[in-house]
């Protein structure tokens, strides 16, 4: 039976969740299960490997991490809804565009709970609001097994997204479903939390999905 292992681990600083996911990828084996990470980080921009200097505007008082995931420059903060998957797709079967796919499509399901119709570029990886971006993708694959993940603006302080040129795109907007719900209930994080691990777990093909602190 095909299960995941899903830890829900609230804020946790950047480089050090960064660092504990290096280490679970160096050190996994065959037999080692696959895993999703639901999190938030303090505020901090990320460079990707392609990331260009000039699209970091005016950082301010932000840090700036160097990360080894694809993609340029985004921001992370408390309100967004970030998740790794550190997953074997060699074992799953999954090629990268089906991955990806299988991301949007959970992101996609999740913010229609609360009336919100997004779709998918298929240039530019994400998803998208009438053109303004919610979510934002960046993942790095060796030997088969990925890391990093996604980023899902759910309630949070977008002005330093106007600091940056967002995935390196300048002028790309930024929304976030706090915005963009057509539904009187405002979205929290935990609620959206549980909702994308479920779509997750069924689009990535797993039986099962196993809490763990």
């Amino acid at each position: 039976m095909s299960s995941v292992i899903v830890r829900h681990l609230g804020l946790i600083d950047y480089q050090t969740c960064y660092d504990q996911m290096l280490e679970f990828t160096r050190t996994r084996t065959e037999e080692t299960a696959d895993e999703l990470w639901f999190l938030q980080h303090p505020k901090v921009f990320t460079q990707g490997q392609a990331g260009k200097a000039e699209h970091v505007l005016m950082p301010g008082d932000i840090p700036i991490v160097q990360a080894d995931r694809g993609g340029q420059v985004t921001y992370h903060g408390p309100g967004q809804l970030v998740v790794y998957l550190l997953l074997d797709i060699k074992r799953l079967s999954l090629g990268v565009r089906e991955l990806v796919t299988a991301m949007e499509h959970a992101i996609i399901a999740t913010v229609q709970h609360w009336g919100v119709v997004s779709a998918a570029k298929p240039d530019a990886p994400g998803v998208y609001v009438d053109g303004r971006k919610i979510a934002s993708l960046g993942l790095r694959i060796k030997q088969g097994k990925t890391f990093h993940g996604l980023a899902l603006n759910v309630d949070m302080d977008m002005e330093p997204f106007l600091r940056i040129n967002p995935c390196g795109y300048a002028g790309l907007e930024m929304t976030q479903l706090v915005r963009e719900s057509t539904q009187q209930s405002a979205p929290d994080i935990e609620t959206v939390a549980d909702l994308l691990e479920t779509q997750l777990v069924t689009l990535l093909g797993f039986e099962s999905a196993i809490r763990k602190a």
